[in-house]
């Protein structure tokens, strides 16, 4: 765990005929720490979660880097009583990506994916190693993904 997959990232991102540009920096501490190292603001940064809906059911919920996930809402879209978080393994075993660097796109396993509506113009998503992300049209990359988009925040 912890090897830079950022090419399994980026050759997806380039399957689904994305435009993108690469930013890696150095840790960062901070929401704001990594929006300014990649010349965005903090809401221009999408996190990448994982849930785990029931055994062996997972999704991606895209969020803003400034926004939690609502999980009444979240729960109410998919039409179910409990929605957890799985653990760093679990979440590893399912994308191949180590917590931090999950990303929907060159993930081991597909998964459904839930955009949250506030999600717009031009975003900074992680790309599968730390300090490494992809900044790509917002409209573009849901578009590419088959995402849902609801207000899950």
């Amino acid at each position: 765990m912890g090897a830079d997959n950022s090419g399994r990232a980026i050759a997806a991102a380039e399957a689904l005929g994305l435009a993108y540009a690469v930013t890696r920096h150095g840790p960062v501490r901070s929401l704001e720490e990594a929006a300014t190292e990649r010349g965005v603001a903090p809401h221009q940064i999408v996190k990448t979660m994982v849930v785990r809906v029931s055994e062996g059911d997972h999704r991606f919920v895209l969020v803003p880097g400034d926004r939690e996930i609502a999980w009444p809402k979240l729960r109410a879209l998919l039409g179910v009583n409990r929605v957890s978080m799985p653990s760093a393994e679990a979440a590893y075993d399912v994308t191949g990506y180590v917590r931090g660097t999950i990303t929907p796109l060159g993930s081991a396993t597909p998964l459904p994916v839930i955009a949250d509506q506030s999600i717009a113009g031009p975003v900074s998503i992680g790309a599968g190693a730390p300090g490494v992300a992809l900044t790509v049209d917002a409209g573009e990359l849901v578009a590419a993904l088959g995402a849902t988009v609801a207000d899950v925040t």
